[in-house]
């Protein structure tokens, strides 16, 4: 089955979890990153399908910034483009992931965002706004947790 929507990179996708490609996104050079909690969300992710980006979080951010930007973009757009779907935990601004979610939308990936709320800030305009995407808005880990399951779940689904 082609998933619609990507005809910069067609291809036939496989509905048995191992062979589903998830492309996790979070704040590495951008705001202070959770590392705990993205090691939280791999872990949940890597239950549905592979995570693509798993590693690229290992990184003290000091070693990360010593690895070279343009071998880090191709590997990442390569990554992004081989992906059946996208997590992103955008409550930690991040050009980049920006831009990654950007991509995920022209290339057609089913993508969901996570949003930890808080008394003083709101979301970015860019996404919150954006109806094309979905971004949930949570409180407790518990609540984002069940999105990111019900999201993996009806990617399976639609894959059957």
């Amino acid at each position: 089955m082609v998933r619609p929507g990507s005809d910069a990179n067609p291809k036939t996708v496989s509905p048995n979890r191992l062979d589903v490609k998830i492309y996790f996104a979070g704040s590495i050079r951008g705001e202070k990153p959770d590392p705990g909690w993205f090691k939280t969300l791999i872990t949940l992710i890597s239950r549905h399908g592979k995570v693509l980006t798993e590693h690229s979080f290992d990184y003290s951010p000091e070693d990360e910034a010593r690895l070279d930007d343009q071998r880090i973009y191709e590997r990442d757009m390569a990554w992004l483009r081989e992906a059946d779907a996208v997590v992103a935990e955008v409550t930690a601004p991040s050009l980049g992931v920006g831009y990654e979610v950007a991509k995920a939308e022209e290339w057609g990936k089913p993508t969901l965002l996570l949003y930890r709320e808080k008394p003083s800030r709101k979301p970015s305009a860019m996404l919150n706004g954006n109806r094309n995407l979905r971004l949930f808005k949570y409180v407790e880990e518990k609540d984002a947790i069940r999105a990111v399951e019900e999201f993996l779940e009806a990617l399976m689904v639609s894959y059957k």
